[in-house]
């Protein structure tokens, strides 16, 4: 089903009107439409193209624009148009060519009769914009891989999300017309699409603060009733901003928000940023909050003597009590929270009884907001779950079915490497990752080998500056640092000899001969904390939760110690 046209004009009024006078379905047949400069976009669909692109005329946002793509399909009904739409507005986004004018509070993911027919017809629209209209730069595969794509703030929501966005706006609102303060949770395991929420709420936001009330708002998304002069004037002064605490993650959402109307990379920010500063913030967003810091020894001299400064700028002393949280709490009016305790994969990380005592107050007030389905795991039950009870001491007694979810277990790993490298020739974004159960020789010696097993010989990820997409990352290792809070089709894990089962006592346990992270085995003496193995086993347990969560299509594992090999073959 592919047999649609497509109609070229110039976004003029005389063409137009010209074109709305060529064809009854110019002016009422369901269409999707693009204009386009050489530096924006923007993606529509109309019952009245033709009177449509007339009120676009008259808009000072849309009139700059200079052509006008129609695509006209007989079989197009207004539920096809709404998915065209969005489907083109998330390609644009990812590809990054072009800046999308569109608000993300448009984006639709609703099903419909025959919905899957349609789907080569999207595919072939969007070939003739990109082969012959030149208005894409990269192929589907290239931006569905990409981090442009993965991070943008032009996503569907699930059911789960959409409530729960929906929920914080209502409360956020109401918080900001009492003048009351807020913290609020957004709670979900690994692909619940936690990073999704953070972004989508700052874009959905901003495009209400921005909102040009002299166009009509789309009535079909549930957030149109937040496109108000009233709740556009709440949000008109709001100091607001993204704390991410990871490294890699920062970089790339920054590189998105560049690319987004609206959004700027300046919105980005760490947790010393936000505590250093000398304005206090209406509204911070934290993702990935339960690797925000306690004190703790911090990678450098420098950050240890700033998180001195901010404990005493902020509180007049430097407590050792306080962490980056008392920060963001300090410095923000309302503070929305994505956490995951079971992803804290550090000491430094915040304690648990810290995000348990944090949860279980937002709760008393009605402020947690759980996400319970699955977007990044193509499995057709509890993956995750299943994951985490595979590592714990009381594994499942038989293997589950993951449907066509690629979960494999290898006893050779250059048989696994080499099915990693098929892997993403085939689809890209196939990647071996692993625990840190070996040193990083190659950082100071690039000649050197960091792994060296079944006569592989492998070094460890060469940057951690968006390693993933980096040249060569294929033929390296990824550690958790490179990893978390990014997506992957295939995962490769090696499950290093710092874990290890023990038969005499049943039990999984941490070798700290093993285990060559010093910053996931440090000591605390500024707290007078000493970790014991058990505390350790429960971080690497979770490095290995999250290493073993990042594929879409599929996860292949391989484990180093011989008798954790033979206890989870079973389940994998």
């Amino acid at each position: 089903m592919t047999g649609f046209e497509l109609e070229r004009l110039p976004f003029a009024a005389d063409a137009v009107q010209a074109w709305g006078a060529a064809d009854p379905r110019h002016r009422n047949w369901p269409v999707v439409y693009v204009l386009n400069n050489d530096r924006e976009v923007y993606v529509g669909e109309s019952l009245n193209a033709h009177g449509r692109m007339r009120q676009h005329l008259e808009s000072a946002e849309k009139s700059r624009l200079d052509w006008v793509r129609v695509v006209l399909d007989d079989t197009f009904n207004k539920s096809t148009c709404l998915d065209l739409e969005s489907f083109l507005i998330r390609m644009f986004s990812g590809d990054g060519h072009l800046q999308v004018l569109n608000h993300n509070a448009g984006i639709t993911d609703a099903d419909y009769y025959r919905r899957e027919t349609y789907q080569p017809t999207f595919d072939a629209v969007f070939e003739q914009l990109r082969t012959q209209e030149h208005l894409f730069q990269r192929s589907l595969p290239e931006i569905i891989n990409s981090d442009l794509f993965k991070l943008s703030p032009f996503k569907a929501l699930n059911h789960d999300q959409a409530i729960a966005v929906e929920d914080i706006l209502e409360g956020l609102f109401a918080d900001l017309e009492q003048g009351a303060e807020s913290t609020v949770v957004v709670q979900g395991n690994p692909g619940t699409g936690k990073t999704v929420v953070a972004i989508y709420l700052l874009k959905l936001l901003e495009d209400i603060r921005r909102y040009d009330f002299e166009e009509p708002v789309d009535h079909d998304s549930i957030f149109s009733d937040f496109f108000t002069p009233g709740h556009a004037e709440l949000l008109s002064s709001l100091k607001v901003g993204i704390v991410v605490p990871q490294q890699s993650l920062r970089r790339s959402i920054a590189k998105v928000f560049t690319l987004t109307p609206g959004l700027h990379k300046n919105l980005v920010l760490t947790p010393f940023a936000v505590g250093e500063s000398d304005e206090k913030f209406d509204l911070l967003i934290v993702d990935e909050a339960h690797r925000l810091n306690q004190r703790a020894n911090q990678a450098s001299g420098p950050l240890n003597q700033k998180f001195q400064r901010i404990n005493e700028k902020q509180f007049g002393n430097d407590d050792p009590q306080l962490t980056q949280l008392d920060w963001i709490t300090k410095q923000s009016t309302h503070t929305i929270l994505m956490l995951d305790t079971g992803q804290s994969v550090r000491p430094a990380d915040l304690p648990e009884r810290t995000t348990r005592a944090l949860l279980d107050e937002a709760s008393a007030r009605g402020r947690v907001y759980p996400l319970r389905s699955q977007m990044r795991i193509a499995a057709d039950t509890d993956y995750v779950g299943y994951v985490r009870a595979a590592l714990s001491d009381t594994p499942p007694d038989v293997r589950k079915d993951f449907g066509e979810y690629d979960l494999r277990f290898f006893d050779d790993l250059g048989e696994m490497r080499r099915e990693i490298v098929r892997r993403d020739a085939e689809y890209g974004l196939a990647r071996l990752v692993a625990g840190f159960a070996w040193p990083w020789r190659s950082k100071k010696d690039k000649q050197a080998f960091d792994i060296e097993l079944d006569g592989e010989r492998l070094r460890w990820n060469s940057t951690d500056r968006d390693w993933i997409n980096s040249p060569g990352a294929v033929n390296e290792v990824g550690s958790i640092h490179t990893v978390q809070g990014y997506d992957l089709n295939f995962a490769g894990v090696i499950i290093g000899k710092e874990l290890r089962f023990d038969p005499p006592t049943g039990r999984v346990v941490f070798e700290r001969a093993e285990y060559h992270d010093k910053k996931g085995q440090e000591n605390n003496p500024k707290l007078g904390i000493t970790y014991s193995d058990d505390d350790l086993l429960q971080y690497v347990r979770n490095i290995y939760t999250v290493l073993l969560t990042r594929g879409i299509r599929g996860t292949y594992v391989y484990v180093c110690d011989a008798a954790l090999r033979e206890r989870l073959r079973k389940l994998f």
